[in-house]
């Protein structure tokens, strides 16, 4: 079963892959993840050889303990071969257990410090970024693309050099026990391979078709699911439509599920019916070899053990390449995002800002939005789709004015005039197209980001709250706040009415996205988080 299993493994891989082509300057850098883990991966490549190994040596066991033990009545070889079978099944287990932990050491080290790096370089792109960039793409870069990249080192490495050896160990003895069973056994790999390989990809089809399936139920479950969704729902009265639609959708996963549950079946099906059929030759064309005193009832046991191993290895090795592209292109979909480099980026060398009350000055600013190809890749935006905004044309045009410190200045304007790109310019989510945005006199082009985000506060239009309690949310603008000043900040919004009638206080859980609160009493937590901060500058 375990052969019928990793030809499954192998032949089921989407075959596309094979005809990408990968850059000698992805594999030197693929190589430089490894470099951390380098002793790890030899010990762990070790263990497999000496797996190899033992797994050939039991069949040559099998083979002593019946022609030299059972066969002429040594009753002491026999027990000592077969406790010598039991050692070596012990010492497989134990070496199996070794390599299982060594790679798993290697390819959780290698999520992680994927899956970090990914995340912190995502961190640091523009709000543009955030704008284009499909959430689900994006997750999945950090779970399934990181996933598929760390088996490079563990599955894709370890299985070739595995089966690499396992064949070419499990040959040799086979030729050396019989060369004509040897050779019909090879003839008979085809009739493995082609149910495999048709099989295969009828499934990668099939699995395909399904993940798309799948995504589509997830989606209306995500959309419906959250209070947003669900308010809109309810608001408009279309649950009976919405459940029409979702039972639609999901009778489209049951059906793609039993098709494949049934290619599932017959892939299966053939390849053990295959693999009984070589083991019945073997058995016909050694029974009479040994009748015929050319061979010893113990050498066709021992082929009929080495037969089990070679069929699943061997096939492996036939989609070796698919193998170790797959890993390969998910290496370089991580990469891509490493790659796209943010619109706005940390100062070279930073300017500090003066310690004195900051003013604001827009020093004849123009600002155009930035296209897809700077800000984002098509590969993480779920349809091309034109420009929300014109960015043939700036959106601001010379603007120029200063809002003295210490004074309140109010941006008016209809729907569209720029009101929130001007807030967005100050804070340095984006950079102008021409034009200088000054704090303090000091360009925020040249002020530090973290320099930046701690002189000036921000409550927007819609604010946003984590599902968290009201302490961490409130926390979250100061760490090291203290409960006094966390009350007190409160105090000043207006809110620690309402948080002392709470059963839980600052310790009550807000809902997603503080769906559990108002609309009026979020802003005042958003408040309070921004008079937690104590920025010099309110946006």
């Amino acid at each position: 079963m375990s052969t019928v299993w990793q030809t499954y493994q192998s032949m089921t891989r989407d075959r596309s892959v094979a005809g990408q082509r990968v850059s000698t300057r992805t594999v030197r850098r693929i190589l430089g993840y490894a470099r951390p883990y380098r002793v790890i991966i030899a010990i762990f490549l070790g263990t497999l050889v000496v797996t190899s190994l033992l797994s050939v040596a039991q069949p040559l066991l099998f083979k002593r303990i019946v022609d030299d033990g059972i066969s002429v009545g040594n009753a002491w070889l026999v027990t000592w071969t077969a406790l010598a079978i039991a050692g070596l099944a012990i010492a497989d287990a134990a070496f199996g257990i070794v390599s299982r932990w060594y790679s798993a050491r290697i390819g959780e080290g290698l999520i992680f410090d994927l899956r970090t790096q990914v995340y912190d370089h995502v961190q640091h792109q523009s709000i543009a970024f955030f704008t284009r960039a499909q959430t689900g793409a994006l997750i999945s870069r950090l779970n399934s693309d990181v996933i598929g990249a760390q088996q490079a080192f563990t599955s894709t490495l370890g299985g070739v050099l595995g089966n690499l050896i396992s064949v070419s160990v499990v040959l040799v003895a086979m030729f050396a026990l019989s060369w004509q069973i040897t050779l019909a056994s090879l003839i008979l790999v085809p009739l493995f391979l082609l149910p495999a390989r048709y099989m295969g990809r009828r499934l990668q089809a099939l699995t395909r078709e399904q993940m798309g399936l799948n995504a589509e139920m997830s989606s209306q479950m995500t959309e419906r699911f959250n209070v947003s969704g669900a308010l809109l729902v309810k608001l408009f009265g279309r649950p009976e439509d919405e459940s029409s639609l979702f039972a639609g959708r999901a009778r489209r996963v049951r059906d793609i599920g039993i098709r494949i549950a049934m290619a599932n079946r017959w892939f299966f099906t053939a390849l053990t019916l295959v693999a009984a059929l070589a083991t019945a030759v073997t058995y016909g064309l050694g029974g009479n070899l040994v009748i015929d005193g050319a061979i010893t009832l113990g050498t066709l046991l021992a082929l009929v053990a080495l037969l089990a191993q070679l069929y699943g290895p061997l096939t492996a090795l036939s989609n070796v390449r698919v193998d170790v592209m797959t890993a390969l292109v998910s290496f370089e979909r991580v990469f891509e995002v490493l790659d796209l480099d943010p619109l706005v980026r940390e100062p070279a060398k930073p300017r500090a800002l003066p310690s004195e009350a900051l003013d604001v000055e827009f020093d004849a600013v123009s600002f155009a939005y930035p296209t897809a190809a700077e800000v984002s890749l098509a590969s993480l935006e779920s349809v091309a789709r034109e420009e929300s905004v014109d960015s043939s044309g700036p959106v601001l045009h010379d603007v120029s004015f200063t809002v003295a410190a210490g004074s309140l200045t109010a941006l008016v304007g209809p729907s569209g005039a720029g009101k929130s790109t001007i807030t967005s310019l100050v804070t340095r989510l984006y950079d102008p197209s021409d034009g200088t945005v000054r704090l303090g006199g000091v360009d925020v082009r040249e002020v530090a980001r973290d320099d930046l985000r701690s002189a000036i506060g921000v409550v927007s239009q819609e604010a946003h709250l984590f599902h968290e309690t009201i302490d961490a949310n409130l926390r979250y603008a100061q760490p090291d706040a203290s409960t006094d000043e966390v009350m007190q900040a409160c105090e000043d919004a207006q809110i620690m009415n309402l948080i002392d009638q709470l059963p839980d206080g600052l310790n009550t859980v807000v809902g997603d996205r503080g769906y559990r609160l108002s609309g009026g009493e979020k802003q005042r937590l958003a408040l309070a988080r921004l008079f937690l901060k104590a920025p010099r500058v309110v946006v």
